[in-house]
């Protein structure tokens, strides 16, 4: 078996999707978890979710670093759902906290000690990404792989789509940055995670393998209000993280994607196009999936009772 190592770069809590991508990678062989690092708004809060599940699954050795607060810019004010942590935190988990190095020093000192061998999951917004580029821009050259869940291409069935996608709403100068960067990304976007869904005969799979962390997720997503209002929530991180193990569950394009900074209704928005030779592919872009496949694929191992 091919060991991946893999660091997460995460703003788990406001979205389930990424408590359940995390679930995925724990429970995946292949993956070897280097570190997580957490980013955008309570960092610490974020930090003490990831350490909290990776206890109850038995990895109490794998770094967490929480990272930056804030958009690169600040101009916009960091969204905060307010149900971040409930059902999973409790009083006594206040003393749980992340490494003392900054997510941006790790993560470089990371990939630059490993030059490719390690891939980067990003599944929340950008900024510390494009922060450990810029400090760092051989970066590009030391990852083995980049995998942003993030955006929307808004092709002529997906027009029902918002215009701007929330991990780049987020910090659109951060994405900027990223997509600039020339390091090699595989973008799962809107277009094919909206394809994919979770129910509640789902979250009762997870829980009935029994173990404190499988019921710790179940209750994650069953308590996750969009959850709750619709009786189902969309698969977007754990897509974004399947495509690593499984890039044959979704469909490819090579894509040039420019990240509209400016725009009142549109900063965010990730503009796609055909590469030319001006302009050549900086992604590849999922565009469709194989919903049930994945959906199946993704029960299947988080409800798995066996450790990898």
């Amino acid at each position: 078996m091919i060991m991946i190592r893999l660091v997460l770069d995460t703003d788990i809590g406001t979205d389930v999707d990424d408590c359940l991508a995390l679930a995925l990678i724990l429970t995946s062989p292949e993956f070897h978890l280097e570190g997580v690092t957490c980013v955008y708004g309570d960092v610490l809060l974020r930090s003490r979710m990831v350490r909290k599940l990776l206890n109850l699954r038995g990895r109490t050795a794998t770094p967490v670093f929480a990272g930056a607060s804030q958009p690169l810019l600040e101009l916009l004010p960091v969204y905060w759902a307010g149900h971040e942590g409930i059902g999973l935190l409790n009083e006594s988990d206040h003393t749980l906290a992340p490494e003392a190095d900054h997510a941006v020093d790790y993560l470089v000192r990371t990939v630059m000690s490993n030059p490719g061998q390690i891939h980067l999951a990003a599944i929340g917004p950008l900024t510390n990404v494009a922060l450990a580029l810029k400090r760092e821009p051989r970066m590009v050259q030391a990852l083995a792989g980049l995998t942003i869940m993030g955006g929307a291409c808004r092709g002529y069935e997906s027009l029902h789509i918002n215009y701007v996608e929330h991990n780049i709403r987020c910090d659109p100068e951060a994405a900027h940055i990223v997509f600039s960067s020339g390091a090699p990304i595989s973008l799962v976007p809107l277009d094919a995670t909206l394809q994919t869904r979770i129910r509640p005969s789902d979250v009762e799979r997870i829980r009935s393998a029994g173990t404190p962390f499988h019921v710790a997720v179940a209750d994650q997503v069953a308590l996750y209000p969009p959850f709750r209002a619709r009786g189902f929530t969309h698969l977007h991180d754990p897509l974004a993280v399947a495509t690593i193990l499984s890039p044959d569950l979704v469909t490819w394009r090579a894509l040039h994607v420019d990240v509209e900074t400016g725009g009142r209704l549109t900063a965010g928005m990730t503009l796609m196009r055909e590469p030319s030779d001006g302009v050549p592919d900086n992604a590849r872009v999922a565009l469709s999936v194989d919903a049930v496949r994945f959906e199946e694929w993704l029960l299947t191992r988080i409800a798995a009772t066996v450790q990898p």
